[in-house]
């Protein structure tokens, strides 16, 4: 149901869901409201965020920071000073069942999640990409601008 979308209501919802997981790897969060309405299905965007802060959770270790912010004026990102994605990995990681080096050493990936995320940004006409450097973290970008909405 594609409607305006109070994008700070969905990032609360899917940091309170991971809220325990914060406290409990002592990581720090940096989020101010972002004060942003894109047109769009409020529930699946919420899987998408939600996607993206477990996979920031599950590869930042104790004592790390995930940020989550505008970039520029419909671009969200969600950035973690996690383990990061190998260069050679980078590419592919919206592949359906792709891991990475780093998804294999972990034995927690599905290489499910990520592809799911495409396939709904694309779904939802809303771009995402990933940027990653395995000393620095991860950072995903979700460009939540639309020109106009398209009927079928």
């Amino acid at each position: 149901v594609f409607g305006p979308c109070d994008l700070d209501g969905v990032l609360r919802q899917a940091i309170r869901r991971f809220s325990t997981q914060f406290i409990v790897k002592k990581l720090n969060l940096h989020y101010e409201p972002v004060h942003c309405f894109p047109v769009t299905d409020e529930k699946w965007l919420l899987f998408v965020v939600e996607q993206i802060i477990s996979n920031a959770l599950k590869y930042t270790k104790k004592g790390g920071t995930v940020t989550i912010a505008m970039d520029s004026p419909g671009i969200l990102s969600i950035k973690d000073t996690g383990i990061g994605i190998a260069p050679e990995d980078l590419p592919r990681i919206f592949e359906k069942g792709y891991t990475g080096y780093n998804g294999r050493k972990d034995k927690k990936a599905s290489g499910l999640g990520l592809y799911l995320c495409r396939k709904i940004c694309e779904n939802l006409g809303h771009g995402i990409r990933a940027e990653s450097d395995p000393e620095s973290g991860t950072v995903i970008r979700l460009d939540l601008r639309r020109e106009k909405l398209e009927t079928e």
